[in-house]
């Protein structure tokens, strides 16, 4: 996903009880974040007047903080509310991207590396992005893995596993794709490097089981109900790279973008499948009964 976040992007923050315009410094050099990576964060949109699952991602990112060992200390109902508040410094006319973080300051007293709980800090930070659902991308498949729990901490949204996705998609686009598909250490497919991954054979959906190394995201969450809700059979298992080079049509889900197709897989060509369009429709129709702040 492309981010604009210089001046030319209307941005605002709020951070210890104000709203800030624009791009404030928040991290200082010898916060634990900048130095040993406490980052979480999580990602909802507002487009159309509508912030489509906003309390699940509020509730997510409080979930990682913990898991990372920091503190949540702002409720996820505040989160949510501050949301809908920044949502109306706006023009309404571009679609936002809503990302609610939390770092830590310090580390624990006695051993630096662990983050100190009680030095977690809070922000919520609102920009503008374009919304870039149904734009057909391409994968190929990396060369590099995600990690096991026991390597990282795949239980939490955070800053520090992201430098493995990023190689992951240079590595891709200097071969001439969009993204990667990426396996686990078992060599199995969990998802892309920013999205998670579904196919179809034979009318039947498929996408990875959630086994840790990835984030099952809330946008994927959201698609497979809908779509079991609309008469399709979804199946969460294990797959392999034949299962997705022998599918009859491959889509991504993800908050940023929602509902995308994959039109190549390395030397193999797709064609956009009426299974991703029904998907994103389902996507879009829910989404427009949510409340609108």
């Amino acid at each position: 996903m492309a981010v604009d976040t210089s001046a030319r992007t209307t941005t605002w923050t709020y951070v210890d009880g104000e709203w800030i315009s624009g791009n404030p410094p928040l991290i200082g050099s010898v916060s634990h974040a900048m130095w040993l990576g406490s980052t979480v964060f999580d990602g909802a949109r507002w487009f159309d007047g509508i912030a489509p699952d906003l309390d699940a991602h509020c509730r997510r990112v409080n979930r990682s903080a913990v898991n990372m060992g920091m503190t949540a200390t702002v409720s996820a109902e505040e989160i949510e509310r501050l949301a809908w508040e920044g949502v109306k410094k706006f023009d309404g006319k571009t679609a936002i991207y809503i990302k609610p973080m939390y770092w830590a300051e310090h580390g624990m007293p006695g051993s630096v590396v662990a983050a100190d709980p009680a030095s977690t800090r809070f922000a919520l930070c609102l920009f503008e992005a374009p919304m870039h659902t149904a734009q057909p991308h391409s994968l190929t498949l990396s060369p590099f893995r995600r990690p096991t729990p026991e390597c990282a901490m795949t239980d939490a949204k955070t800053g520090s596993l992201y430098p493995n996705s990023g190689r992951m998609i240079l590595e891709a686009r200097a071969r001439g794709f969009d993204n990667a598909l990426v396996r686990d250490m078992n060599g199995n497919i969990v998802e892309t490097a920013s999205s998670n991954v579904f196919l179809v054979k034979d009318g039947v959906v498929f996408t990875p089981a959630a086994n840790r190394t990835f984030l099952a995201g809330i946008t994927r969450a959201r698609v497979i109900g809908l779509l079991r809700a609309a008469g399709y059979e979804v199946r969460e298992v294990t797959l392999s790279v034949e299962d997705f080079m022998d599918a009859d049509e491959i889509f991504t889900s993800g908050n940023y973008s929602k509902v995308a197709p994959v039109n190549r897989l390395d030397s193999r060509e797709l064609q956009e499948g009426p299974v991703a369009r029904k998907a994103l429709e389902l996507y879009m129709d829910w989404a427009r009964t949510t409340r609108v702040g």
